[in-house]
């Protein structure tokens, strides 16, 4: 069966695009204004998705394993792309296939997420964006130069303009205002707080946290730099397992 993506048989008249947004800015304006920075970043957990995931990866592994073994122009391709030396004796055709389907499923996610952004605000979703407003809502300080576009919640809804300041403080790599000195530790009784202040101090992203965890846990060797030095340190600091880590990061959905 063909995929066939959503549609939106109901398109909006520029006019109700741009009352639209203005209400849509409107509204986190007002929720950054009262503090609730948390609300402009959610995500859904991990855990909830991956029985989702889990069968996605089980039929990447299964399709991979049938295109290696019957598919002729599979065979084609890896023929004609063959491994130098002993590389060739370490990754099975079966493996390949699946990095190469893996790669192929990447660019359809992005391709599919920039329709995303399109189904309700038509293909100058971004520039209409960028248009709705002149100043960053969380900092409240002129889009005069990088605007991010950052979405609040990954659910169709579009994004919403910030600078760079302003995009660091809803990802936790800023201090606000309120909060103490970046030195001592806040507020932290909870073991996801005391996880959030960590990584808000060694000003890393959850991404390179997640990659040095799997490294520390399975043995993986593909991580990005001082991914795996920022883990440990982590683990240390806060006396968890990478586990008990990677476990918070899937219920908080990071």
């Amino acid at each position: 069966m063909a995929f066939t993506r959503y549609t939106n048989n109901n398109p909006l008249t520029p006019e109700e695009k741009a009352a639209i947004l203005q209400e849509y800015m409107q509204y986190y304006e007002e929720l950054a204004q009262e503090g609730k920075l948390d609300l402009l970043n959610q995500k859904l957990p991990r855990s909830v998705v991956c029985g989702v995931l889990d069968e996605i990866g089980c039929l990447l592994k299964s399709e991979s394993q049938k295109m290696a073994q019957y598919s002729d122009e599979v065979k084609e391709f890896l023929s004609s792309n063959p491994l130098p030396g002993k590389m060739a004796e370490l990754l099975p055709d079966d493996f390949r296939v699946f990095v190469l389907i893996l790669n192929s499923l990447k660019q359809w996610v992005m391709a599919e997420s920039a329709y995303c952004d399109r189904y309700l605000m038509g293909v100058t979703v971004r520039k209409n964006c960028r248009k709705a407003i002149d100043h960053c809502l969380v900092t409240g300080e002129p889009l005069n130069g990088t605007v991010e576009l950052h979405h609040p919640v990954r659910d169709g809804r579009p994004p919403i303009p910030l600078s760079k300041k302003g995009h660091a403080l809803i990802e936790g790599q800023l201090a606000t205002d309120g909060d103490e000195s970046i030195g001592e530790e806040v507020n932290c009784e909870t073991d996801w707080d005391r996880l959030r202040w960590i990584k808000k101090q060694q000003n890393k992203s959850w991404v390179q946290l997640r990659e040095g965890l799997m490294a520390i846990k399975t043995g993986g060797m593909i991580y990005r730099p001082n991914a795996k030095s920022f883990a440990n340190k982590v683990m240390r600091e806060l006396d968890l397992s990478a586990e008990y880590i990677l476990k918070l990061m899937d219920e908080n959905g990071v």
